[in-house]
């Protein structure tokens, strides 16, 4: 299963690149405040599926573009060894960092996770500028093109750094970050926004971040990178500690130490306006 995320990963990859020297002609429609969406990202999902839905018809399929699409057959008889659509789903996401392709900012990437019945098995966040690929499954650890890669050891924040992204949907969600953003900062190496989230778990994972926390996330941004920082020997929680992220969409991930610093800071924010 992994190979074949890496395929359809690496097909959605070199359609991304295609384009990117000439974003000026890509059509781009706004799906909300401050949130596009261009046919690079439809043909990049679109390529992904049919990798996918050529080998594992059965397997449920949620994509940032497209939305759920259910297996083929549910049945558990005709599923076979493969699974159904309700023990399998992959989650996609495209093109995390859109707004940056647009732009030419080089930081954006293509994210392939798998669930087996609601938990992560495998991840594929894949860098096509920087020829950089991401994999991890569950219990074989996580690497960078095909070498074993770990989160930091650092003891606690002081000199830490961190990598964050700024709510950029919800007005009132930026009033309750920008604080948190504060409490976050002090006494580390800085903060760091690049713009794609995956890739900022995957910089967790390997050792360039040590910690990143965000809200308002959506599943397929962060499906894949979860796993990463796991399988690197790190932790991801919601703010308030626990695995519920998939519910809330607010994530906290780093090191041990580090992320459970970071849970310190943030909890203080918790409360009817800021849900864990």
């Amino acid at each position: 299963m992994l190979n074949i995320a890496v395929r359809a990963a690496r097909a959605a990859g070199r359609l991304t690149m295609r384009f990117f020297e000439r974003v000026d002609g890509i059509k781009v429609t706004a799906k909300g405040h401050n949130d596009f969406v261009s046919d690079v990202d439809r043909a990049a999902e679109t390529a992904i599926i049919e990798h996918l839905r050529g080998k594992y018809p059965d397997h449920a399929i949620l994509a940032e573009e497209s939305g759920a699409h259910a297996g083929r057959s549910k049945a558990g008889s005709q599923a076979g060894s493969q699974g159904g659509a309700d023990e399998f789903e992959w989650l996609i996401d495209p093109l995390d960092g859109t707004t940056n392709y647009l732009h030419g900012f080089p930081q954006w990437s293509i994210s392939i996770g798998l669930r087996r019945r609601g938990r992560m098995e495998l991840a594929v966040v894949y860098d096509p500028l920087h020829e950089e690929l991401f994999t991890a499954e569950r219990g074989g650890g996580a690497l960078l093109n095909d070498r074993k890669i770990r989160v930091t050891q650092r003891r606690g924040m002081e000199g830490a750094l961190i990598g964050t992204g700024i709510p950029f949907r919800d007005h009132l969600q930026l009033k309750v970050y920008l604080p948190m953003l504060e409490a976050i900062i002090e006494n580390t190496a800085g903060v760091r926004r690049p713009g794609s989230a995956a890739l900022d778990f995957a910089y967790v994972a390997a050792g360039r971040l040590d910690g990143f926390w965000e809200l308002g996330l959506r599943p397929w941004d962060f499906a894949a990178g979860t796993l990463l920082v796991t399988e690197a020997g790190g932790r991801v929680t919601d703010l308030a500690g626990s695995e519920r992220y998939f519910e809330t969409g607010n994530v906290v991930a780093g090191g041990l130490k580090v992320q459970r610093e970071m849970l310190q800071r943030l909890r203080p924010f918790l409360g009817p306006d800021l849900p864990a």
